[in-house]
């Protein structure tokens, strides 16, 4: 069977267009052709209709090839662009391609033009996947995966835009913070996935109350932010009473009602703070006494700050929480995709509070990185993960370990030698660890990081990027990271059973990371159809709860001998 192609033929001559479309039925190709001669119809063509092949001859009447080429440059269309003449030289075939011509075939020895073709329809495939990626990645770099919205990251930026818009104008910016009350317990009632529906419903919900010059971001978890430009106290205020009664009406998913309350906090520009952080953090305040005083929404004021201790209080329990050897590390094996066995575990921090309970991780590493606690707490995560490791090794199960680093972490120069008298210590290889770096701390202070990460990589330690495509800005810079591994964030992956745009997102890093000799890992594996769809598409490993979830050192030691995916111990 034939295979289609559109082809436009830059061509004076009628008997060589003819005899070009008979070499390619020859060829086994079903051509669809336009003839053209001159640079206006050459446009119009370009422009009108999707080709999937420019062949040009190089010399015409009243037009050429190079400026055909030219042209097509000049409309920002990449196309296999070929050159097909009958006096062309070498001279000139140099030229054109240099000018950016994919090839050039003599009229009178046509054999090269079908594998020509295919050569060139191939890399284009290649170029047109790269760009589709690259876009992909440079869009999620400034955009929440889960609902879409602007992230943290874009929001701080178009925030210190309004602010310079203001100065100018002299007029204010309010920004507000919105945090979902009691949104645990509806995760831990009706299921991750239905709280992410309901997160995507209230991103869409807030959407439609504001105006178009205003900007509604996610933050990460259920804390959603409203950036109003050139916004005035009272017009924050009735916008934070619109967006509470937004939320009356119940969110229904899967046929249940789910009533939503929220708490937002208020900061203006410059009663509040004259930049970006500033005001994000006061505004935050003021959520937070909103939250506790059940008020719904509150303006902030210098006096709210001293409802902030509570937070710091929690960072000296975690001072001695570290101190007294009071944190847990559990384990999640990655599973290999064509062995199903376990080639190493990635270790988590966990905190059981002597009165508050099991702390999520996400409400004290963040502010730990902030108040410079997060340095004491990876050492201690370090140590222990790799003393664990070599215990297990000790005992004949050899496992790599995989430690998070922070981006506090990744600009500390000494982190390297700390590393290394560690690793000394315990008499553990270099290559047995992995650091596991997000692309937002990265791309922090590229200069410093790059620096970090090259000694850690001449030391022997293997390095991956955490959660790939949720705050990265540039592959040309990802290429040249001595990194080993990229991991495909949770949601993406949880995304694929109902998103197509996560699937393709999916499957294009799989090939990105191949492409770029990187391997790749998916995380947030949590059912059969999800581990099969990532094995047919070439996933070199995975981590998930239809594996295992996170475990203690001594349950994942049973779990190693008992389970399917695990091996004998010892």
């Amino acid at each position: 069977m034939s295979t289609p192609l559109r082809v436009l033929i830059v061509e004076d001559s009628e008997d060589d267009a003819a005899l070009l479309v008979r070499e390619l039925r020859h060829g086994g190709y079903d051509p669809t052709f336009e003839r053209v001669d001159t640079s206006a119809a050459t446009k119009t063509a370009l422009e009108q209709r999707a080709w999937d092949l420019i062949i040009s001859d190089y010399s015409m009447p009243q037009f050429s090839g190079l400026a055909a080429l030219a042209l097509m440059q000049q409309l920002g269309i990449d196309l296999p662009f070929i050159i097909m003449s009958g006096t062309i030289g070498e001279e000139i075939a140099v030229q054109a391609m240099r000018a950016g011509a994919h090839d050039y075939i003599m009229k009178n020895n046509p054999t090269r033009l079908i594998p020509a073709i295919e050569r060139e329809l191939r890399d284009a495939k290649i170029r047109q996947d790269r760009r589709q990626a690259d876009e992909m990645v440079k869009y999620l770099a400034y955009h929440d995966a889960l609902t879409a919205l602007p992230n943290r990251t874009l929001l701080h930026d178009r925030l210190q835009q309004a602010i310079l818009t203001a100065q100018r104008e002299k007029k204010p910016v309010a920004l507000l913070l919105m945090d979902l009350d009691h949104f645990k317990e509806i995760n831990d009632t009706l299921g991750h996935d239905r709280g992410d529906r309901l997160l995507q419903q209230v991103g869409s919900r807030l959407g439609k109350t504001l105006r178009e010059s205003d900007t509604v971001a996610r933050l990460g978890g259920d804390e959603f932010a409203v950036l109003l430009p050139l916004a005035e106290s009272e017009h924050a205020t009735l916008v934070a009473r619109k967006i509470m009664k937004a939320l009356e009406e119940p969110f229904v998913i899967d046929n249940l009602p789910i009533a939503v309350e929220a708490s937002i906090g208020i900061a203006l520009y410059p009663d509040h703070g004259e930049n970006a952080d500033s005001l994000i953090q006061r505004a935050d305040v003021a959520m937070y006494v909103a939250k506790h005083a059940k008020s719904g929404f509150m303006i902030y004021r210098p006096e709210l700050d001293q409802h902030s201790p509570k937070k710091l209080a929690l960072m000296g329990e975690l001072h001695q929480a570290i101190e007294h050897d009071q944190l847990r590390l559990h384990y999640q094996p990655k599973i290999d995709f064509k062995t199903r066995r376990v080639t190493g575990v990635e270790a988590l921090v966990r905190w059981q509070h002597p009165e508050r309970g099991f702390i999520p991780p996400d409400q004290f590493i963040g502010p730990a990185e902030q108040t410079g606690l997060i340095g004491p707490l990876t050492e201690w995560v370090l140590q222990t993960a790799i003393r664990q490791c070599r215990t297990w090794r000790q005992a004949g199960t050899s496992l790599n370990m995989a430690v998070n680093l922070s981006t506090r972490n990744l600009q500390d120069p000494q982190l390297p030698r700390q590393l290394a008298k560690v690793l000394d210590a315990c008499a553990v290889d270099a290559g047995c660890l992995e650091l596991e770096i997000t692309e937002s701390a990265i791309m922090m202070n590229q200069a410093n990081a790059m620096d970090v990460l090259t000694r850690l990589n001449a030391m022997g330690v293997g390095l991956s990027i955490d959660d790939f495509g949720t705050g990265y800005s540039s592959l040309a810079y990802l290429k040249r990271l001595p990194v080993g591994t990229i991991k495909i964030d949770t949601s993406f992956v949880i995304g694929m059973a109902t998103n197509e745009n996560d699937r393709v997102i999916v499957r294009s890093t799989i090939d990105l990371g191949h492409n770029l000799g990187l391997k790749v890992i998916a995380e947030g594996v949590e059912n059969k159809e999800s581990w099969q769809q990532l094995r047919d598409w070439g996933c070199d490993a995975a981590q998930g709860y239809y594996m295992s979830r996170p475990l203690p050192a001594t349950d994942l030691t049973t779990w190693l001998s008992t389970s399917p995916w695990g091996f004998a111990v010892g």
